[in-house]
């Protein structure tokens, strides 16, 4: 048996088809807003269906809307979209926060996935920069900062004169010139933002815990964080994948 799981953010949509043991065997990766178009989705999933997938596919989504498109997709057919939140997910993991309906799914699967490290703190880059903090098993809640690439496209977009720019990962000054000037503010600034949030809970508790990053900016400010930290750039699908195998 094979199985479809997908991750729909508010940039992006991950489908991934996993084998019979829950592990990933093949990934596409689309802009989110492309659901909408008129037979994409249905040319994306023909290419993950066989006759050995399950009728079941399941998704964490915090993009409502396409997770409503690709349910009218599917409509007709034999194949059927499952929210992970529609799921006894507390049967999984405690989540101790005073309103789950409010914390975005992704999170939720990110920290299933990280539960195994029992203490762990996962960094995503993602349209937000979100810290998610699992002490002894447990969920106890997070951070949300401003994504770095919404951030630089805000700015661009909000200035007259401020242009897009291509992070570069050597800042050893300040700016001589508009680019490098907003290169070292981003690059400073979230070296500043990460370090110091990662500092607060870490300190908080004082205890070890294993730090993941995933996200696209993971690799690039894996260098500038101070903790020893490593990628995992599945985590999400690897919590779509657990809470598939334990709650379906």
């Amino acid at each position: 048996m094979n199985y479809i799981v997908g991750d729909i953010g508010n940039t992006a949509t991950k489908i991934c088809l996993l084998n019979h043991k829950f592990i990933i065997i093949k990934s596409i990766i689309f802009d989110t807003n492309k659901i909408f178009n008129r037979g994409y989705f249905k040319n994306i999933i023909k290419k993950f269906l066989n006759k050995n997938s399950s009728l079941k596919l399941l998704f964490s989504s915090v993009v409502p809307k396409a997770y409503k498109e690709i349910k009218k997709n599917l409509k007709g057919s034999k194949y059927k979209a499952i929210e992970i939140k529609s799921l006894k997910i507390k049967n999984i993991i405690r989540i101790n926060v005073k309103k789950i309906n409010q914390l975005g799914s992704d999170r939720i699967v990110n920290a299933i996935a990280g539960k195994k490290y029992k203490n762990c703190l996962i960094l995503d880059f993602g349209t937000a920069t979100t810290f998610d903090i699992i002490k002894n098993g447990v969920y106890e809640g997070g951070v949300i900062a401003p994504g770095v690439k919404l951030s630089m496209m805000n700015l661009s977009n909000s200035t007259a004169l401020l242009p897009m720019f291509t992070l570069k990962k050597n800042q050893n000054n300040y700016g001589k010139n508009t680019k490098d000037a907003l290169n070292a503010g981003f690059i400073w600034g979230y070296e500043g933002l990460i370090n110091n949030i990662m500092n607060k809970i870490t300190n908080k508790w004082k205890m070890k815990y294993k730090i993941i990053l995933t996200g696209g900016y993971a690799h690039f400010f894996k260098k500038i964080i101070k903790k020893k930290t490593i990628i995992d750039q599945n985590i999400t699908i690897k919590g779509i994948a657990k809470v598939y195998k334990e709650l379906i």
